[in-house]
């Protein structure tokens, strides 16, 4: 018997698609051309319908169908009738995924068995937190899988699934456990969000695995960057959902028509470009708004900086997130950025340039190379063997040293860099970073005696994003409230 794996792929190659189309009786969604819903003597024959219409204009265009199993139920009996109709309809060829997010432990066994062998689905969404038992009695069938949710998007989620903090949140440790359940072939993982940098973090922890992306579509979503994200290297690994009004229109077909193709010449250049490194375009017209627009919205668009409601570890929410950590593996934006803060040296006087470990480290030796100025560093931490130097690399006391740093939150990290180096007797009078988070971070470096220097603001950031059309109404007005 063929496994859901193999199904899948081939229903892929078929029909050249990653969509998957959700058929789920919702009367509230049902086209008025179909019927009322108002009348309960007839919404049944109404939504059957408008189901069977679903398939027969997607049948050639879509890898996979996924009923909801919640709406059949919500229907009662005549909607759980309803529901081995709508199986029945499906092409054999096409697999099924019943989406339920299933977590009561104790019915698991009587459950897999009836959609497994009555049902005869393919695959089954289950809720992570009983852990590994619950999906254990889906398991014993091999030739059938699962789909763990790891992150869903709605927004009273957040302080779960970024709990403790956005570092180490707590859907990525639900990936790396539910990768440890069973082979790729079998364990799947369900990811709901608008935000390509969830897709990335878990694309990145889980390379080998299948994901089900959903509520992908929302104000202001970049396909392209979905797809950069969620796509393993071989341009596959990723399932995405039919927009909902796609299935409410008379021309469905046409309309998941034009997103298969536009989906498909994303995912012939991946292939291509893991070889390499992706090469970033600016999708907007030149202005004069700011001299590193196309910097700016490079950074967004591979979600290096993110806007929207961010929870912290302290518990705070921050209306953005920086992490700059990738640049390196982009030579394109890490040359960018060399260059900005190139700009902004060539200004100031210094002897060596030192760069604060972690971060920095990889912009220090770029600027050093580019400039020509020698590079030294503090210490992190002082080794308990060999010289024990505070500072590593060459110099000499009562030299000017300009610090380079990425982000200036609270400046801490910069000016213990700084004092380390004054210590072996260095001057430091300019600190230079990246990004400046602003709150009057600048000012509290002045009262200790630093020029701080910064190539962006967030503010600057923000506005330029909002223009740009990157950012919604919403996220920029919760930015502006909150920074």
């Amino acid at each position: 018997m063929i496994n859901f794996s193999d199904k899948l792929q081939t229903a892929i190659e078929r029909n050249n698609s990653l969509l998957c189309v959700g058929l789920d009786p919702d009367p509230e969604a049902l086209p008025s051309r179909f019927g009322t819903p108002n009348n309960p003597a007839t919404v049944i024959a109404h939504l059957t319908d408008w189901l069977h219409f679903i398939i027969a204009q997607t049948s050639e265009l879509v890898c996979a169908y996924k009923p909801t199993l919640g709406f059949y139920t919500a229907l009662g009996a005549e909607g759980l009738n309803l529901l081995p109709q709508i199986l029945q309809a499906i092409p054999r060829c096409l697999p099924v995924i019943l989406d339920v997010k299933h977590s009561d432990l104790n019915s698991s066994t009587v459950f897999a068995q009836t959609i497994f062998e009555r049902w005869q689905v393919d695959a089954v969404t289950l809720s992570p937190y009983p852990g590994q038992d619950l999906a254990a009695p889906f398991l014993l069938y091999p030739d059938k899988a699962v789909f763990v949710l790891c992150h869903t998007s709605n927004p009273a989620a957040q302080v779960l699934q970024h709990y403790p903090k956005n570092d180490a949140p707590l859907y990525l440790q639900v990936v790396k456990e539910t990768r440890t359940w069973g082979t790729p072939e079998q364990v799947a993982i369900e990811v709901g969000t608008n935000t390509p940098e969830v897709l990335g973090r878990v694309r990145s922890v889980a390379p080998e695995r299948l994901i089900l992306a959903r509520s992908i579509w929302s104000e202001g979503t970049v396909l392209a960057n979905i797809l950069q994200n969620g796509l393993n290297s071989q341009g596959d690994g990723l399932i995405l959902p039919v927009p909902q009004d796609y299935l409410s229109s008379e021309n469905a077909g046409s309309l998941i028509l034009g997103l298969r193709e536009t989906i498909n010449q994303v995912r012939i250049r991946i292939p291509s470009e893991a070889q390499a490194c992706p090469v970033w375009f600016p999708d907007v017209p030149a202005t004069d708004a700011h001299p590193h627009t196309d910097l700016i919205l490079q950074l967004y668009d591979l979600g290096c900086i993110m806007f929207g409601e961010y929870v912290q570890a302290s518990g705070e929410t921050f209306p953005y997130y920086v992490d700059l950590r990738t640049i390196i593996s982009n030579p394109q934006i890490f040359d960018k950025i060399i260059g900005a803060y190139a700009e902004v040296l060539t200004t100031l006087k210094f002897d060596r340039i030192a760069g604060i470990p972690y971060g920095a480290l990889p912009t220090a030796t770029g600027l050093s190379l580019r400039l020509n100025y020698p590079m030294i560093f503090p210490r992190k931490e002082v080794k308990a063997h060999g010289t024990r130097r505070l500072v590593e690399g060459h110099f000499n006391p009562g030299e000017t040293v300009v610090v380079v740093d990425d982000i200036l939150i609270s400046g801490k990290s910069a000016m213990e860099g700084a004092q380390k180096l004054q210590s072996t007797g260095l001057k430091v009078e300019d600190i230079v970073v990246f990004i400046d988070h602003e709150k009057g971070v600048k000012d509290r470096l002045k009262m200790n005696g630093y020029r701080a220097h910064s190539v962006l603001t967030l503010s600057e950031i923000a506005e330029t994003l909002y223009d740009a059309g990157r950012l919604t109404d919403r996220q920029f007005q919760f930015f502006k409230d909150s920074h």
